[in-house]
């Protein structure tokens, strides 16, 4: 890989989706980096003083300097590496806009009901309607895709784009919500389009890389719905 490792390096923990989606972009523009696991439960100097605002990973350092939040980091890596494999971001001002308004959907209609869901303190009212709200956010997503792939394969048409790296690090949690919430996000009878892509994603040389294996994911999941309901309890 391209890039050199000494110039690039990434904190972030194995079953973060927002690192993956660094990492996706990291392995399809074909940079080396060096990577850094953070404990969380005991967080480094290195990310309280990289990360002072938010305190979370992923930050990617590039020649010692830190950047925060995945998909600016995602925006950074297109800008600062143009030339290192194929683009994320389309050339057409408008184009790029438009995968942009979607990244933005993803981030509001489907990741804040989903993480608000998974942290197990929420009464059964709230999770069915979390759950609605994802389902929803699904079948936008479903007619996006036909819009933004015009028939290609993925989102940013026959090559991977901003939008697949903004979804796809999200497909490892996705796949185990369903699991964990008992509901099929990824419905090929209802949407058939994302369910092919889902397969298409995960089958690529960078998805393999970059996600997080199902299994552990579903055990780290469902210790903390577990913690987090022993903790609620704890307090009444």
């Amino acid at each position: 890989m391209a890039g050199g490792g000494e110039e690039l390096k990434l904190l972030s923990t194995w079953f973060s989706p927002f690192g993956s989606r660094v990492k996706l972009a990291l392995h399809l523009k074909g940079l080396s980096y060096e990577y850094v696991e953070e404990d969380l439960m005991n967080k480094s100097q290195l990310l309280l003083e990289s990360n002072p605002v938010h305190k979370k990973v992923p930050v990617l350092f590039h020649r010692g300097k830190p950047l925060c939040e995945s998909m600016v980091i995602v925006d950074y890596i297109e800008e600062a590496f143009a030339d290192a494999g194929p683009p994320l971001l389309p050339s057409d001002p408008y184009e790029r806009a438009i995968a942009r308004f979607w990244v933005a959907f993803i981030e509001i209609k489907l990741v804040e009901p989903w993480f608000r869901m998974l942290d197990g303190t929420r009464t059964r009212a709230e999770m069915t309607e979390g759950v609605k709200q994802m389902v929803a956010a699904v079948a936008t997503l479903e007619g996006a895709l036909g819009q933004c792939s015009k028939g290609m394969p993925f989102f940013g048409g026959d090559s991977v784009g901003y939008v697949d790296v903004a979804l796809g690090g999200l497909l490892v949690w996705v796949r185990a919500s369903e699991v964990l919430l008992g509901v099929k996000f990824l419905d090929a009878a209802r949407t058939p389009l994302l369910a092919a892509w889902a397969e298409r994603f995960a089958s690529l040389d960078a998805a393999k890389a970059a996600l997080p294996d199902f299994g552990r994911v579903i055990k780290h999941a469902m210790m903390r719905r577990g913690a987090a309901a022993g903790a609620l309890a704890a307090n009444n």
